[in-house]
């Protein structure tokens, strides 16, 4: 391991404001911030080995190699890495990121803190294939095997164990990265919205998500600026983001 152990995260959010002649607008703003690796989790949602929509397949698998080289990167320095494929705990029954999960104490969460939660910009009520499959159907067995998931990583994909674990190894901040943005990374019970309302420090690697978006469906735009809308969506009303270069980094 390095012995420089501190990440610098360069944080953006969006805040509304007015411009001179009082008109509204969003400015981005970046705050950087430095934290000891050994207070950092990255949690890698739902990157699965295969998916009913042949266009999210695709995306993920693409995406995948380069997750995994920010993975390992990060966790040389000492970064704690969460693996959660959601509905695939069958696969990894006895592995040792699992059982660590399961052998961590419960610590109850608090109760959760009311937050506003905005329509999302992007229509998404035909369940997102941008590749023309509609009838949704599980499709994945584990994550993406471009995905090297090492023996001191933990695995779950539960938001309660995951927040003991946070808890118990005194990790302060949650780096989440994944599939897709408008829905498992904001909806899951560790996904962004839950661990905002359990008051938990979160923010998206933005270079590293997706969304399931129909460019057929409004706002009518390309699938790219789908996501990106969704990644603004989540820095104005929910969380920070960062790129993930700032997880290989450290100074």
């Amino acid at each position: 391991m390095a012995e420089s152990t501190q990440l610098w995260l360069n944080l953006r959010h969006q805040v509304l404001q007015q411009d001179p002649r009082g008109r509204s607008y969003w400015h981005p703003v970046t705050t950087p911030k430095t934290l000891p690796t050994a207070e950092t989790a990255i949690l890698i949602c739902d990157m699965w080995d295969n998916h009913w929509s042949r266009g999210a397949a695709e995306r993920c698998a693409e995406m995948a190699v380069r997750m995994n080289e920010v993975v390992r990167a990060a966790r040389g320095h000492g970064v704690a890495i969460i693996h959660s494929p959601s509905e695939t705990m069958e696969f990894y029954a006895g592995a040792p990121g699992r059982s660590r999960m399961l052998e961590t104490p419960r610590v109850a969460p608090p109760q959760p803190i009311a937050h506003a939660d905005p329509p999302l910009p992007i229509d998404d009520s035909d369940h997102g294939s941008d590749t023309g499959e509609t009838s949704w159907h599980t499709a994945w067995t584990r994550q993406h095997p471009a995905i090297v998931v090492e023996e001191q990583d933990a695995i779950s994909d539960d938001g309660e164990e995951i927040y003991s674990f946070l808890r118990h190894r005194g990790l302060k901040q949650l780096i989440i990265m994944g599939v897709h943005t408008n829905m498992c990374v904001l909806g899951r019970s560790f996904g962004i919205k839950q661990m905002v309302r359990w008051g938990v420090p979160i923010a998206l690697a933005r270079d590293l998500t997706d969304t399931m978006y129909n460019p057929a469906r409004p706002p009518y735009v390309s699938h790219d600026e789908g996501t990106r809308l969704v990644v603004e969506f989540i820095e104005k009303f929910w969380c920070p983001t960062i790129e993930s270069g700032d997880l290989v980094r450290v100074v």
